[in-house]
């Protein structure tokens, strides 16, 4: 009787924890296109592990980057399309769409000469080397504005020159760079200095956004331990992300009605 009561207990703390997040904006689920999950049945099942956990909509984003992950939207679409299929049949209550995460680089003004996939209209989310310094950040970044894209920094606490340069992150504001944070970067997952520049940025109010950024099994599992967590849970669940003004997209898996 009693290790049934802990139990429950454990799965009454795991219930909605995500719900502050809402919608999800950045995960790689749409299945053997990147790094991220490579069948149909695990994206199920991560997907219905998220609603389960209380995120309402999930805007997936799987990589774009020349000679790596060569995506667009004519590669994306077969698999998402199968997803979608997979997803009306297990009739999952979380609407599923997808963007794309870009990899910026000298390649950005061929990116540019089709749209590219974002996550709110003009929105769209991107990233750079962890390890180098982009030299050329500023003028990708009036690139991307000038042709009317916000840019949404994916995981800025894990760009090593920005954890030893914090001043950096006021100048990439300044340039109108929208920042998101990675769910598990306070939680030390990916190491320490992550973690404090996580919390740098948190305490700074310099975050906009935050996303799983879910992957594989070991992320999920990371992201589970964060409902027992009353320290870290306080901290998300106080700060005020703005994924809810995110509005649907039209690329989206729409529940079916019913039971």
């Amino acid at each position: 009787m009693f290790l049934f009561g802990s139990k429950r207990s454990k799965e009454e703390s795991e219930k909605d924890f995500l719900s502050f997040i809402g919608t999800d904006l950045h995960s790689h689920l749409v299945p053997g296109i990147d790094d991220g999950v490579q069948d149909a049945d695990t994206s199920i099942r991560f997907i219905r592990q998220l609603a389960d956990w209380g995120i309402q909509r999930i805007i997936t984003t799987p990589h774009i980057m020349t000679d790596r992950y060569d995506n667009s939207k004519q590669t994306i679409d077969p698999p998402f399309e199968a997803l979608q299929q997979r997803l009306r049949q297990e009739k999952l209550p979380v609407p599923v769409s997808y963007a794309a995460e870009y990899y910026l680089d000298e390649h950005l003004s061929t990116t540019m000469a089709t749209p590219m996939l974002t996550l709110n209209g003009s929105m769209v989310l991107v990233e750079v080397s962890f390890v180098s310094p982009p030299l050329h950040l500023p003028q990708w970044l009036f690139d991307l504005e000038t042709g009317g894209y916000t840019p949404l920094l994916a995981h800025p606490e894990r760009y090593i020159y920005y954890q030893q340069h914090e001043e950096e992150y006021d100048t990439l504001k300044r340039r109108g760079c929208l920042f998101q944070l990675n769910l598990l970067s306070l939680t030390g997952y990916y190491g320490r200095h992550v973690q404090k520049a996580a919390q740098y940025l948190i305490n700074n109010n310099m975050i906009d956004y935050i996303g799983t950024d879910l992957h594989h099994d070991k992320h999920l599992e990371a992201i589970r331990k964060i409902a027992g967590n009353k320290k870290v849970r306080k901290v998300l669940e106080k700060y005020p992300f703005k994924n809810a003004s995110l509005l649907p997209a039209v690329n989206q898996h729409t529940p079916a009605s019913g039971g």
